[in-house]
């Protein structure tokens, strides 16, 4: 079954890969939400990415080093894990090699989906989480 639309939690120096995932995500069908800006301040952070998290029925987390050590990235982990309608509707996403493990125990129960060293492989696995098949870009004739 599909996503209503997925909640995409990322470092925002990565966003440039969760720009592309984002498309990707998008280019088969599968909406998705992420911040695409600096958010500045709680207030700011509880109207726009709250917002967010209540109105998205899956939760993924781009890991990275950046992420591990970003206190916005855990804020939001820390709600989807406390949220029942995200049970068994968090997606773990390697990135970039990192601590994730001393980032959040509680991830070790998820599957983790691989996207750090074949981006064709991590998008198959992660499509199949939806029963999505992967669709390459065509080349330019």
């Amino acid at each position: 079954m599909l996503p209503t639309e997925i909640f995409i939690s990322h470092s925002d120096q990565d966003r440039q890969f969760v720009t592309t995932m984002v498309e990707t995500l998008q280019r088969h069908g599968i909406p998705a939400w992420y911040s695409r800006k600096n958010l500045v301040g709680a207030q700011q952070w509880h109207d726009e990415i709250g917002a967010a998290l209540q109105r998205c029925d899956w939760f993924a987390i781009v890991l990275s080093p950046n992420a591990v050590k970003s206190m916005w990235v855990k804020r939001e982990l820390v709600f989807a894990l406390q949220e029942d309608r995200f049970e068994n509707k968090i997606v773990p996403l390697l990135y970039q090699p990192c601590e994730h493990k001393q980032f959040s125990w509680a991830l070790s129960s998820y599957q983790m989906i691989d996207l750090s060293s074949s981006f064709e492989d991590g998008w198959r696995d992660l499509l199949r989480v939806w029963g999505v098949g992967y669709k390459p870009i065509a080349p330019n004739p």
